[in-house]
């Protein structure tokens, strides 16, 4: 990356805590090696979470979501995570297998506060993980196996500060365009007709339906 020349840079660790300060030792003290009974708590009710990876400055952050307490707990420092139907560009996946690190934030609606877990992931199709995550009967076919570094509360002034949860901030879905003439104005570089938009929107729909969690 080239870095501008005409503005200051914070380009050293002693820089950025003259400025920032330095974590406090009650803070420090949140960060746990392991979970305990209140994260476990927390997992078993968040239906959603961002999982960050990267490989060589390829960096992602895919959505996950599934029903309260798709993420299993197999141990106090060991999570079992299902791999459900995408676009197959896999970013995540191909991270993982070049480069095990992942971070988790891990959502519960209406509730301000986030869990962060950091850790190494592997990959694996081994059935009696597969099992357990099961839908209506039928197993995935890949599972994310997470080994856990790291766990820690996150305070609320994020979401506080967005309002994330307050429907009064809520944006009518019309305000933004629909995401199959978003897809195809992208690709083509030029405005959609209202017939391409609806073939892609269609597509998208039928594939939801199709394949939420089987392929």
């Amino acid at each position: 990356m080239t870095q501008p020349t005409n503005i200051s840079l914070i380009t050293t660790t002693e820089q950025l805590q003259t400025i920032n300060g330095t974590v406090s030792p009650a803070t420090a003290l949140k960060v746990l090696p392991a979970l305990e009974a209140h994260a476990k708590r927390f997992i078993e009710r968040s239906p959603f979470l961002v999982m960050s990876s990267g490989n060589l400055g390829n960096l992602d952050a895919s959505p996950r979501g599934d029903a309260p307490g798709f993420v299993k707990v197999l141990d106090d420092t060991t999570l079992l995570i299902p791999e459900r139907p995408g676009n197959r560009i896999a970013d995540t996946l191909t991270n993982i297998v070049d480069d095990s690190g992942v971070g988790l934030l891990m959502l519960i609606p209406g509730m301000n506060e986030t869990l962060r877990v950091n850790g190494n992931a592997y990959i694996t199709d081994h059935g009696p993980y597969l099992d357990q995550l099961a839908h209506n009967g039928k197993s995935p076919k890949l599972a994310i196996v997470v080994n856990i570094t790291q766990v820690y509360f996150h305070c609320a002034k994020a979401f506080i500060r967005s309002g994330l949860w307050n429907p009064e901030t809520f944006m009518e879905r019309s305000e933004m365009p629909t995401l199959g003439k978003i897809i195809i104005e992208q690709i083509k570089g030029q405005p959609s007709t209202e017939e391409e938009a609806a073939m892609v929107d269609t597509s998208l729909e039928e594939d939801i339906k199709d394949n939420l969690y089987h392929t």
